[in-house]
């Protein structure tokens, strides 16, 4: 996940005066940040072989493997043509002492130097909901799934109970169907891979971090395998697949009783995955009976197939994996 370090977005006018953000504890209302110019988002790693709590990976760029996080809360800012600015603020515990070790910032929108933002609401109950959010497997309105009898359906009309063709299992029942409203900006502004880029029938609008499943006929991508999972914000070119931005999206995730591979405008795309990133997004008492049994059952499901961009040598990746399904 992008984060900035807390002493990177400071106060500069109020009750606060030059600290940087802090826990909610520590917040108040009405303060004004603004971020450092020479600011830099870092990425923050966590391990989701773990199932029972945020823990920093090994490895990870920012902050120290091992140590716990906790989302201590979810902010709003109002920037100053009154746009809202979201936030969740994030704790890192040292697992020995369990001393504070680093507080950072995860804005869910672009963040601006030399702009103002003025601190409007401090949720304490929801920064949880708000990461799981951003991590969602979503589809955009208007998405056609392909249906266990072929039909091609809205994802807006489907219903729990409903039956999907999933690439692996044949056609698996529909156990939950999850929709939220969000500005569509930074971490949250769909990724859109236009009609025939990857033999599609029409435009695929998904969440940035929601993974397709593509069969290459020859390696393209020099992996080592035919079959690759890609998140689709690593197939942005600016061309034929880019992120729109502006207004509002209606997105859409989709629970199984397993994780699966389905089809949405002939693409075959993952369904929603359960994992301690993700789990805060259901209805509680959803996430309560079927939560730990999913993710402790199907921990990272298809993992072997998945590919990041350090894995793939320079190039387009969507216009080599175009011509690779041509071949």
């Amino acid at each position: 996940m992008p984060v900035y370090s807390a002493t990177e977005f400071c106060v500069i006018d109020g009750v606060n005066l030059g600290d940087p953000v802090g826990d909610a504890e520590e917040l108040v209302l009405d303060d004004i940040y603004a971020l450092a110019e020479d600011a830099r988002q870092a990425a923050l790693m966590i391990d989701r072989h773990n199932p029972d709590r945020l823990i920093i990976a090994d490895g990870s760029p920012t902050g120290t493997g091992g140590n716990r996080l906790f989302p201590d809360c979810a902010i709003t800012l109002m920037g100053p043509d009154l746009t809202p600015f979201d936030m969740v603020v994030l704790v890192e515990v040292e697992q020995d002492s369990g001393l504070i070790a680093n507080i950072y910032l995860m804005p869910l929108a672009p963040l601006h130097c030399k702009t103002e933002y003025r601190l409007v609401k401090i949720d304490r109950e929801n920064a949880r909901a708000r990461m799981a959010e951003a991590a969602c497997a979503s589809f955009a309105r208007g998405t056609c799934i392909t249906m266990a009898s072929g039909e091609q359906r809205p994802i807006e009309e489907l219903h729990i109970g409903d039956r999907v063709l999933t690439r692996d299992n044949g056609a698996q029942t529909v156990r939950w169907i999850g929709q939220t409203t969000m500005r569509a900006i930074g971490e949250f502004a769909p990724v859109v891979i236009t009609k025939g880029t990857l033999n599609n029938e029409n435009d695929l609008a998904v969440s940035p971090n929601h993974r397709l499943f593509i069969y290459q006929r020859i390696d393209q991508l020099g992996t080592g395998r035919s079959e690759v999972l890609v998140k689709a914000k690593h197939l942005v070119n600016g061309k034929n697949i880019f992120r729109q931005t502006g207004g509002f999206v209606d997105y859409f995730q989709l629970l199984f009783d397993e994780h699966q591979i389905i089809f949405a405008e002939g693409i075959a795309v993952e369904s929603l995955v359960l994992d301690d990133s993700t789990t805060p997004a259901l209805p509680k008492d959803l996430a309560e009976r079927i939560g730990h049994t999913l993710h402790h059952h199907n921990n990272l499901p298809h993992e072997e197939f998945e590919v990041e961009p350090d894995d793939i040598s320079g190039g387009d990746i969507a216009e080599r994996l175009h011509r690779a399904s041509k071949i």
